[in-house]
Parts: C-alpha cells; sequence; structure tokens
C-alpha cells in the first residue's frame, strides 16, 4: 500500500485513523536541488523574532498557527556562526566559510541577542512555536517529515579531549579516567554531489554520505524543577531530550520518516532546530555535521490517543526510544516501551513481547551525549505477516 518513502500515515498504535496518502516524500541535500522541493501549505523563516535560543517557552506567542492536516516548510539554522561573543561573518570566515555562503537570517539573529532574553539556556537555535488547531492536553501529534534539504553546502564538526563522550560532567565519567590529549578544533566540512550522490567531503578519500535530519523536534514540554535540563522555574533547556522530544539527535529521523509526540499544551507548539547534514549513532565528538536545513513537515492530531514518549516509524521499522540520565537505564526504558508496544498493538502476552524484543529487535545507541541519553528499539515490520 505504501512504497518506499511513504510513511505510513496510520499508526499502529491509533489504528481507528484513516490513512492519507502523502505523495512521494523526496531528500534534496543541495541548495541546487530547492526547485524539486515539497510544496507545503506554509512556510515559516528563521527571523529573529521566530527563532529561540536554547529553550522552549510555553507561552510564547505561535509564530504560526496550522490546521491538523496542513504541512509547513519550516527553515532553521545551526548554532554555529549564530550565537557566538564574535561578529558571524569574522568568525566563519576565518573557518573557511565563503562570505557569500553566511546566511542572512544568521546575521540578523546574532544582531538581535542582546536585551532578547535569550541568554543562558543552550546553544541550540530552534525555530517556532508553531500552534495546532485541535491538539489538547492527552493527545499525539504526528509530525511526517516530508522533505529535508541543505541551506548551504558546508557545516561544522567540532572536536576535543573535554568534549562529547570525554567530557568531565559525562554520566559515565570517573575522577582515574586517563584524560585524552586533544585540542578544541573546528572542522569545516563541505557537502555537494559526486556522481549523483549526495556526500560530504570529509577528506580527499574520504566521502560520507549526507542523511540530513533535524536533531531537535519538540512540542512544548510541562518542565518540572530538578527534571533534567530544568534549572529555573518553567524553562526547559533545549541541551536533553525527554517525553517531548527535542535533542534526541535519532539520525533515523530523516525524510520519510514519521515522528510521534505526547501533547501537554493547547496546540502542541512544535519546534525544530539542530539541524545536521549527517551523524553516526552516539554523536561521540558532541556534536555532528551542524549545517543550516530546511525541512516540509506535515502535523496531524490524533485526539484522545496518548503515549508516554517519542516514537516513530518508517517503511521498515518501529522506533521506540528510550530516555534517561543513566545509558543502562535508557536501554531498560526503551525496553519496557518496546515490551509494551507489542502488548498493546501487537497482542503479544508479557512474556512473548519480551522474547520477541530479545530475537528480532535491535536497539541502538542514538545518542550519548546530551545529558540524558536515548536508546532506540528498531521493531522490523516485516516479521508481521497480518499487517
Amino acid at each position: 500500500m505504501f512504497g518506499k518513502n511513504h510513511p505510513k500515515v496510520l499508526p499502529a498504535f491509533a489504528s481507528a485513523l484513516l490513512p492519507l496518502f502523502l505523495g512521494t516524500a523526496c531528500v534534496s541535500t543541495t541548495t541546487e536541488a530547492a526547485q524539486q522541493r515539497v510544496e507545503t501549505d506554509h512556510v515559516l523563516a528563521s527571523r529573529p523574532e521566530t527563532l529561540n535560543w536554547g529553550w522552549y517557552p510555553i507561552d510564547k506567542e505561535p509564530v504560526l498557527r496550522v490546521a491538523s492536516g496542513e504541512s509547513v516548510r519550516i527553515n532553521t539554522l545551526t548554532h554555529v556562526g549564530a550565537v557566538q561573543d564574535a561578529d558571524p561573518i569574522a568568525y566563519l570566515t576565518d573557518l573557511g566559510v565563503p562570505r557569500e555562503e553566511v546566511l542572512d537570517d544568521v546575521l540578523d539573529f546574532w544582531a538581535s541577542r542582546p536585551g532578547r532574553d535569550r541568554e543562558g539556556r543552550s546553544g541550540h537555535v530552534i525555530t517556532g512555536p508553531i500552534y495546532v488547531e485541535g491538539a489538547e492536553p492527552g493527545d499525539m501529534l504526528e509530525v511526517q517529515i516530508l522533505d529535508l534539504e541543505t541551506r548551504v553546502p558546508w557545516g561544522v564538526n567540532s572536536t576535543s579531549g573535554r568534549g562529547g563522550v570525554f567530557s568531565s560532567s559525562y554520566p559515565g565519567a570517573r575522577e582515574d579516567d586517563l584524560e585524552i590529549e586533544l585540542p578544541r578544533a573546528q572542522h569545516l566540512i563541505r557537502t555537494g554531489e559526486v556522481d549523483g550522490r549526495a556526500v560530504a567531503f570529509f577528506s580527499e578519500t574520504i566521502h560520507v554520505p549526507m542523511a540530513p535530519f533535524m536533531g531537535i523536534m519538540a512540542v512544548a514540554p510541562d518542565p518540572v524543577l530538578g527534571d533534567p535540563g530544568v534549572t529555573v522555574p518553567g524553562v526547559q533547556s533545549s541541551r536533553p531530550p525527554g517525553p517531548f522530544g527535542g535533542n534526541m539527535d535519532v539520525k533515523d529521523l530523516k525524510a520519510g520518516t514519521t515522528l510521534y509526540l505526547p501533547v501537554f499544551h493547547p496546540g502542541a507548539l512544535f519546534y525544530a532546530g539542530d539541524p545536521h547534514g549527517a551523524q553516526g549513532d552516539g554523536e561521540v565528538s558532541g556534536t555532528a555535521i551542524e549545517q543550516s536545513l530546511s525541512g516540509a513537515f506535515r502535523f496531524i492530531v490524533h485526539k484522545g490517543v496518548s503515549i508516554s514518549a517519542p516514537r516513530a516509524e518508517t517503511d521498515t521499522h518501529y522506533l521506540i526510544m528510550g530516555i534517561d540520565l543513566d545509558l543502562d537505564r535508557a536501554a531498560r526504558r526503551a525496553t519496557q516501551l518496546v515490551v509494551d508496544f507489542l502488548v498493546s498493538e501487537k497482542g503479544l502476552t508479557p512474556s512473548k513481547a519480551l522474547s520477541l524484543a530479545s530475537i528480532a529487535v535491535d536497539f541502538r545507541v542514538s545518542e550519548v551525549v546530551d545529558l540524558t541519553q536515548v536508546v532506540t528499539g528498531f521493531i522490523p515490520k516485516d516479521i508481521f505477516l497480518n499487517d
């Protein structure tokens, strides 16, 4: 029924809803491919008034209102060049970025920071919020990722002997760990096409396939003081992901995938940002190819469908995310949620569900560097012969 790159609109866990045919979702990875982009009902620009620095405001006036079933093209900015103290043109050209490849949106956001209550949250630049009509607490928001394309032909990856999994604040760090001698560096990575393939030119002899995705897709959270990333009442830092989604850095949330998020506030209040050109599972240096993207999304409200954590769906797999401060507990959480899914949606007993999880489900470490850590269970669809 649904071919390649056609996300299944009818989720297995919302079986009472009618399917919606999407049309082909394409992954555009160069600015030249913009003419092939998916057409949407709305376009949301990345301007100072639509951007947020490092958190998800709950009471901000929505920058866009859409009906359930409508689509939006969202422009996003990487934080590289947009949040540092130095002038962005000098900063980026010093990295090797040509002046003509510095987006005006970056300059305008950088200039808007003073006096805009943007300080002291986290490093991400996030577009939103989008109000989806009809969404209420206790509902589920379906986010169909229709298209993703790069806005500039470059990205940056940062490394350090004190960053990522080598940070002293990393949950698994110990006092007696040997320190890695590695100076802080920012690596400019050009992107483009070779023989019809979109690639990142890591070096003359290493080409990494492009796989753009949004590191952050979130609904407005319900922050509780003391929760990961909540040190100020009502303010959820964008660093740790949580039940609201957020900085999950799950690289499989690409064009053709459908994400499902629980709703905590009227309108859901959707945010997107932390755009990436490519990333490995784990994101062990703390960054991916940080690269500004434009993405097309369709939003559908599922009334009365309650989920406790983010889920996703591709043509071939159900993706169940387990999120916790501790990686072991994130794996335990992912396993429990997989078992719950197999019981409620596939009719298995808990014992049979755990057995199937152990012999057929892959549990992958999606990211380990954002305070809370994410383990994703990949349930293959082709094992269910009656689907």
